[in-house]
């Protein structure tokens, strides 16, 4: 630290690593709840007259625990460098990165959209819907969003696809991920574009999570192909080098169980001469900047506990006099009771505000109130044996697990440290 004006600099350094200690902390915490939460669901599920809650246990178990699982296991044992695989939001090595790129964003999309190849939509709410939708009534949907897989710790910038007689569940779709600056292949080659091209097949089960995913083609290197031949034919000044052999060919499977096979060869194509089409505008590029998704649901349940706060300090403040008298020696303490549930309950209201803007203090804060809450109803159910159920507490610990997940996600982490260091905070 550096002495200044009579004072001290502070360390945001120091400031940064304690996060990162809280959040790795929190981030384990939280799987170990959600393996909890999955327990107690799969005992009321069990149970006689619950087993439709069975698609309950599922969904929890698909879409919130293994996903948890995974990424704190693959933090121990995937390495976190370049390896010529793009890896999932769980920390699964994803498809394999097929294709380099050299070029502006702009030649870019100009030579895709040429190609006949269509931009997909961004992942949100309505795009999710609407694919499923689409793939349920089999109808088109061209710009059907794909799903994200991360590369130089980056969520792809462009994916584009080319749809296959108007079923969303069958596509060619490719990936793209800039190059850091001053990066370079194995080998010295500097490119500034890596991209992964697989052919989506159908629709099915991931086997490692048993999420509902598109399943894909196992010979990767086929679309691979099929994307080289398609920019060649709509601009055949564009070059290709080939790199042979720049990994070794292999037979595995990708993020969602797939049997994927490649020969490791990698082209590299030269977009270079494109001249950029200023009829075809460029989309955002790093949308990065934009809240996600886990940043969105961890503010609304935020707000929904200081909401629910607020009305029951409200609802007992405005009490009857009647039940005042029949809360006999609680009547005095009920007042106080009230007025701090409502003063939690717009705490918490200017809390979720704070953690939709990317505030990592607030986001810090909704997480250990959480594991709070989570921890005391874990002292009851196993010091007392009091059951959880749907009829006691078993809601407000599935928001509490659920909020702790949304909010100590990668997602989430790195949209808070980046407004961080923005704001210079």
């Amino acid at each position: 630290m550096t002495a200044r004006s009579g004072g001290v600099l502070p360390d945001p350094h120091g400031a940064e690593a304690r996060d990162t200690i809280l959040d790795r902390a929190l981030f384990a915490f939280s799987g170990l709840a959600a393996v909890w939460f999955a327990a107690v669901l799969l005992e009321e599920t069990l149970q006689w007259g619950q087993l439709w809650f069975g698609f309950v246990f599922w969904a929890v178990l698909a879409y919130l625990v293994l996903p948890r699982v995974h990424r704190i296991l693959t933090r121990i044992y995937l390495p976190d460098y370049f390896i010529g695989r793009a890896r999932t939001s769980d920390g699964l090595l994803g498809d394999p990165v097929n294709v380099a790129l050299l070029g502006s964003a702009q030649q870019l999309h100009t030579a895709m959209h040429r190609a006949g190849w269509i931009l997909a939509d961004a992942v949100d709410l309505g795009s999710s819907r609407r694919i499923v939708t689409a793939t349920l009534r089999r109808r088109s949907y061209d710009r059907a969003p794909v799903s994200p897989l991360f590369l130089f710790g980056r969520q792809q910038d462009l994916a584009y696809q080319q749809e296959v007689d108007g079923n969303p569940g069958k596509r060619h779709h490719i990936r793209f991920w800039p190059c850091p600056p001053g990066w370079v292949l194995p080998g010295g080659i500097a490119v500034d574009w890596l991209a992964a091209g697989t052919y989506d097949r159908s629709v099915g089960l991931s086997l490692f999570t048993l999420q509902v995913t598109h399943k894909i083609e196992a010979d990767t290197d086929r679309e691979r192909d099929f994307v080289l031949a398609s920019l060649q034919a709509s601009d055949p000044g564009i070059g290709v080098r080939i790199i042979e052999d720049f990994s070794t060919g292999y037979h595995s499977r990708n993020g969602g169980g797939d049997t994927i096979s490649t020969d490791g060869d990698l082209p590299v194509v030269d977009l270079t001469g494109v001249e950029p089409d200023p009829e075809v505008p460029l989309p955002p590029v790093d949308q990065r900047q934009t809240t996600p998704a886990p940043t969105v649901v961890g503010a609304v349940l935020v707000g929904l506990r200081g909401l629910a706060a607020l009305v029951l300090g409200l609802a007992l403040l405005g009490g009857s006099a009647d039940a005042l008298v029949a809360a006999g020696s609680n009547a005095r303490v009920l007042p106080a009771v009230a007025t701090v549930l409502i003063a939690f309950g717009l705490f918490e209201l200017v809390l979720s505000r704070f953690v939709l803007r990317g505030g990592n203090r607030a986001r810090i804060t909704a997480m250990i109130l959480s594991a709070v809450a989570i921890t005391g109803q874990a002292v009851v159910a196993f010091g007392t044996g009091a059951p959880v159920t749907f009829e006691t507490t078993l809601l407000g610990l599935s928001l509490d697990i659920l909020l702790i997940l949304a909010l100590s996600s990668q997602r989430s982490r790195e949209f808070a440290h980046r407004r961080r260091r923005r704001d210079g905070q």
